[in-house]
């Protein structure tokens, strides 16, 4: 069924539609596949599955809400599915293990074959919880929540006294980590887990120290017993193909860090949303764990380096999303008809910005006092965890009264001159009050996307001539066939 197929039967009033479930219990130790639906369905021979019958025990509205955060610090989007239990029938669904399980859902006619149903959500059961007497709920999550677990629980193991540390991961170029001793006898020290690109430099109590590096085992080894503490600058994990800027970062931390059965697969990756990311984001980055860090956390700390958030898309598929105003590409037109007569209303209002700090380039281990014989400036540079830039608008502090020294934001950038136009961008973003609107759309509008460029037409709020803003929450409604949009202007 091709695309104008699909939204021809979205707009058609005789349409018969139905949600189909595909979701996953633990139920007795054995995964098991449970089929429900908003209404009964059941699958030909020549289906996949063959002859399979979805349960019409289950109630969607707006199954799953899809949402940009304002303050880039971005979110997991969530949802639910009731489900019918009045005769507790189903009780004993309480009793199995749902929480991380895959579930999907599918929608189209009860007419239909089972191959022409379109998939409208991948996600992951958060959990199920009793609604009163006569229903369940499985609460959904986003694909983000597998993102939840360590980077590494790797132990060094053996005998010395950090047997219990955790082995570092250094992704990127990182400035003065600080390496875990692996053995004492041989001087030998570890800055990653695995292969690196390079040891740029190593340091005892700020003063370059010879060193011979193992870069296949990410560790070097001293010549000469340390004098105070050791530190080191590195070029990290060489996994494949060094990477530096955010996308492949990115990638390599949820195909190849935290739980093994959680990792993301190139199924779950948005290949050609990531790539033109990746093509437009060439910033140098760094990031190292060498205590416990979540994957996720780990994720957000480099996209929002660049203003990014991470994002899955409805079909369970991942991406890089930023706040962007104009936004990227061309904008599909919102027409009074494409709109609920009287939905469109603004909801809120953002607080504009005079000036933004950032911090870049870290210094991973912050040494103050520092008396060996180095130059001042070094010693001042060691002493200092992060370096900064300040951009601001004069005019816009004077206008709304705004002073005070903004608040820094950190990043894990790593150049000045990507500090400074990051910091310009975020001003310019914000240094005007934008408005985010919402409004109820048709049919037409089921297909739009989250962080999509949009230019809504309409008589109120001087969109007269079209405003040209950018899509922030997505509520879809498959059922009535109606979405709510908000958008930011």
């Amino acid at each position: 069924m091709t695309d104008d197929q699909f939204l021809a039967w979205l707009k058609d009033p005789a349409a018969i539609g139905v949600v189909l479930i595909e979701a996953t219990a633990l139920i007795g130790g054995v995964e098991t596949t449970i089929r429900m639906a908003t209404k009964g369905f059941n699958t030909g021979p020549g289906d996949t599955p063959p002859n399979a019958h979805y349960r019409p025990i289950a109630r969607v509205g707006t199954l799953f809400t899809e949402r940009l955060s304002l303050d880039g610090d971005g979110m997991l989007s969530a949802g639910d599915i009731e489900i019918e239990n009045t005769t507790g029938e189903r009780d004993a669904w309480l009793s199995y293990v749902w929480t991380n399980r895959p579930i999907r859902a599918y929608v189209g006619d009860v007419r239909w074959a089972r191959s022409d149903f379109r998939l409208i959500f991948d996600g992951i059961v958060a959990d199920i919880a009793p609604r009163g007497r006569g229903a369940l709920a499985l609460r959904l999550r986003d694909k983000l929540q597998r993102l939840n677990a360590p980077v590494s629980e790797q132990q060094l193991g053996g005998s010395t006294p950090n047997a219990g540390e955790l082995v570092p991961v250094t992704l990127g170029e990182c400035h003065n980590v600080t390496p875990l001793l692996v053995d004492p006898a041989t001087l030998t020290y570890q800055v990653h887990g695995g292969q690196v690109e390079r040891l740029i430099e190593v340091r005892d109590n700020g003063v370059p120290v010879a060193a011979t590096a193992n870069l296949a085992a990410g560790t070097f080894t001293l010549a000469n017993q340390s004098a105070g503490a050791v530190t080191a600058s590195v070029q990290g994990d060489k996994a494949g193909a060094y990477a530096n800027t955010v996308v492949p970062l990115v990638q390599r931390l949820v195909t190849g860090y935290g739980k093994a059965s959680d990792r993301f697969t190139a199924d779950d990756l948005d290949a050609a949303s990531l790539a033109a990311f990746g093509a437009a984001h060439p910033q140098p980055l760094g990031n190292h764990a060498a205590e416990r860090l979540n994957v996720l956390e780990a994720c957000r700390q480099l996209a929002s380096s660049v203003g990014a958030q991470l994002s899955m898309s409805r079909l369970g598929k991942l991406r890089l999303l930023k706040i962007a105003l104009p936004p990227a590409g061309v904008p599909f037109a919102v027409r009074p008809e494409h709109m609920v007569d009287r939905t469109l209303q603004p909801i809120s209002r953002t607080d504009v910005v005079g000036a933004v700090k950032l911090g870049y380039c870290r210094n991973w281990t912050v040494q103050e006092g520092l008396v060996t014989n180095i130059p001042t400036e070094h010693r001042d540079l060691y002493a200092t965890e992060w370096l900064s830039v300040t951009k601001s608008d004069a005019a816009v502090q004077s206008a709304y009264r705004l002073s005070g020294e903004p608040v820094q934001q950190d990043t894990m950038l790593l150049r000045k001159v990507d500090a400074e136009a990051e910091a310009q961008r975020r001003l310019n973003l914000w240094k005007t009050p934008r408005t985010v609107y919402e409004f109820e759309g048709f049919p037409e509008l089921l297909q739009l996307e989250l962080g999509q460029a949009i230019t809504v037409y309409s008589p109120r709020f001087g969109m007269e001539a079209g405003v040209t803003g950018q899509v922030v929450a997505l509520a879809p409604d498959w059922l009535t066939r109606r979405v709510k949009v908000e958008f930011i202007v």
